[in-house]
């Protein structure tokens, strides 16, 4: 077994109190990076973008448009400008290409909704799939902190366990060298 499976194996029984084959990809990941020496920590959002797709970006700038002030007034003010252009502009001049009750108008709306539903709802599937990573990365981050603490309490307990035996061991020199008096 290489150095570093040595220690990552270590590591897993000393701190997780498990076999190396009974680790999560996570605890496996972390254990590497603290062997490494190398810190975990990675920005879900620059993780989640480095694998998106095109598709997926352009889901989620449909849904980021679709879903704004902006577009709803410019939408609706489409939509007025449409029905006073065939009510009562182009119908002056017997030029209303869709006259009222708007059939034109209703199927391009339904084709919009049938079309940016499912967009909205890829974005809306790749933010949970986003949240899903921030929820691991952070899992990682904080198991990698509640491990090295753990350490650093291993490494504490020592060191006062050794400077505890040499107290001892300095007041056992003096009990030894020094005359006794006897009652």
């Amino acid at each position: 077994m290489p150095a570093n499976k040595k220690h990552l194996h270590h590591l897993a029984t000393q701190l997780l109190g498990k076999d190396g084959s009974q680790l999560e990809p996570e605890e496996v990941n972390v254990l590497e990076h603290m062997t490494e020496h190398r810190p975990v920590s990675r920005d879900a959002a620059d993780a989640a973008d480095d694998a998106s797709t095109y598709g997926q970006r352009l889901s989620d700038r449909v849904a980021e448009i679709g879903g704004s002030w902006t577009f709803i007034i410019a939408f609706s003010t489409v939509l007025l400008g449409w029905m006073l252009l065939n009510t009562d502009v182009l119908t002056h001049f017997g030029m209303a290409f869709d006259p009222y009750p708007y059939i034109f108008l209703n199927l391009m709306l339904s084709t919009v909704a049938a079309i940016q539903a499912p967009i909205i709802m890829m974005s809306q599937n790749r933010q949970a799939a986003k949240d899903r990573l921030a929820a691991s990365l952070d899992f990682e981050v904080n198991l990698r902190a509640e491990l090295e603490i753990m350490r650093l309490h291993e490494k504490i307990d020592l060191a006062i366990t050794e400077r505890l035996d040499r107290i001892l061991t300095q007041l056992e020199q003096r009990t030894a060298g020094a005359p006794t008096i006897e009652p």
